[in-house]
């Protein structure tokens, strides 16, 4: 019956890569995977309920009822999957095929490998008649590559019923392996995301001609102020997470870790460095301009928007800095903001993910860490869920995986994936 889970995890994975739903920010539609994903429960016997937040932004949810009264555990996934242009792939990116042993196509680690090793475990229990040691929470939120605001945030805001009895969750970026240099192979288990912080910065002067001398320009005021944030550099910040990750894989290296000065260390993280580096400190970056609309004409107002991320514990300080860099002339305004989460590296359920990855892979190191972005975790917060990141997988040591994340020729091997469902399986019945 293992097996059949594990090659049922790869055909579903198939099937919703298969289904577009692609989220442009301004749009989107999950409702036929949301149907998909429905009628997969259905077959087995599971009573799915349909969610809409709006026309074709469609949440599903599903309740697994579990052997005692203890708090539930909320196990989630997001449907919907950032835009691809099938003419920078080198396959069509919702052809789900199997090629160079993987499974190639957009969602395939975001997120919908996590969605099809859930979807195949709970069909394997409902099959043999299983039943977990506590209530099951399942859901499947839309609109996450967004912000949320029709999946969890509205969920949270609207379904909170959904959740009732729950006080523990797991979902994406978190249980992945890395190799490093003297093949040591660490699980990083996400138990901290960066918050977010997505501000404008608005600049208004006075309207002109181009021809003519104009101080009081707000393209420039804009424009310096990007130039600003953009080249500040950050100070180191540490945070618990951090630490404990960093004394981990310096423990297992051999070397000694400086607190004071992490950067050496991380960088023997190989592709994984990026991820890391980015944790080690707040960041802001612009990602957006506008401003005029004809060549001669100074216009009268100038903006643009960057994006901010705090540590844990430091979103004053991003939110001051930001201000003072931009400067008298320039207006911050929030567009959006998200809190940042820390939950500690132990107790019952961080033991449970730590003995489900080294019972398939004894030779596993499991470590936590904190993610630069983040999940929808966020959103369950709010009703005193904490969450972690614990999408299990066993990695090639060349595989570039957190490059995938949003990138061209996304895929996942699919061994990687079966590992992942035998955690997933194993750890879910200790829960």
């Amino acid at each position: 019956m293992e097996e059949s889970m594990e090659n049922e995890s790869v055909a579903i994975l198939q099937d919703l890569i298969r289904i577009p739903s692609e989220n442009f920010g301004d749009r989107g539609d999950e409702r036929d995977v949301a149907l998909y994903i429905q009628a997969t429960l259905a077959e087995v016997g599971i009573e799915a309920e349909l969610i809409e937040s709006a026309p074709g932004r469609t949440n599903v949810a599903a309740r697994i009822k579990g052997a005692s009264d203890r708090p539930g555990l909320v196990l989630h996934g997001h449907i919907d999957v950032v835009p691809a242009d099938a003419q920078d792939w080198s396959i069509d990116p919702f052809s789900g095929v199997i090629q160079d042993g993987a499974i190639w196509g957009r969602g395939a680690v975001d997120m919908k490998d996590m969605d099809a090793m859930m979807l195949a475990t709970v069909r394997n229990w409902a099959r043999t008649g299983y039943q977990p040691p506590r209530d099951i929470a399942l859901v499947f939120f839309a609109d996450e590559e967004a912000g949320g605001s029709y999946g969890s945030r509205w969920m949270v805001e609207n379904r909170p019923d959904v959740f009732a009895g729950c006080n523990e969750a797991i979902s994406e970026v978190g249980g992945f392996s890395i190799t490093l240099e003297n093949k040591a192979r660490l699980y990083l288990i996400e138990t901290a995301q960066k918050g977010i912080h997505w501000m404008r910065l608005v600049a208004e002067g006075r309207a002109g001609h181009g021809s003519m001398v104009h101080p009081d320009n707000a393209v420039t005021a804009v424009a310096e102020a990007v130039a600003r944030i953009g080249n500040y550099e950050w100070p180191l910040r540490r945070s618990k997470s951090v630490d404990e990750l960093l004394e981990r894989v310096a423990e297992v290296l051999g070397v000694e870790y400086n607190p004071n000065d992490p950067e050496p260390l991380v960088a023997r993280l190989g592709p994984v460095a990026r991820l890391v580096g980015a944790t080690l400190r707040n960041t802001a970056n612009p990602t957006r301009l506008n401003a005029g609309y004809k060549e001669n004409v100074i216009p009268q107002s100038a903006s643009a928007v960057i994006d901010g991320r705090f540590l844990p514990g430091f979103e004053d300080e991003l939110n001051e800095t930001i201000r003072t860099l931009a400067g008298e002339k320039v207006r911050v305004e929030t567009i959006t903001s998200d809190i940042a989460l820390e939950a500690a590296f132990e107790g019952a359920m961080v033991e449970n993910m730590v003995n489900s990855i080294l019972a398939e892979d004894p030779e596993g190191i499991p470590v936590p860490y904190t993610l630069s972005g983040g999940t929808d975790n966020k959103a369950l917060s709010h009703l005193g869920i904490k969450g972690y990141g614990f999408s299990p997988l066993k990695l090639p040591a060349d595989l570039d995986f957190t490059a995938l994340f949003h990138g061209i020729d996304e895929r996942v091997p699919v061994e990687s994936l079966k590992f992942g469902a035998r955690v997933l399986d194993r750890f879910l019945r200790n829960v």
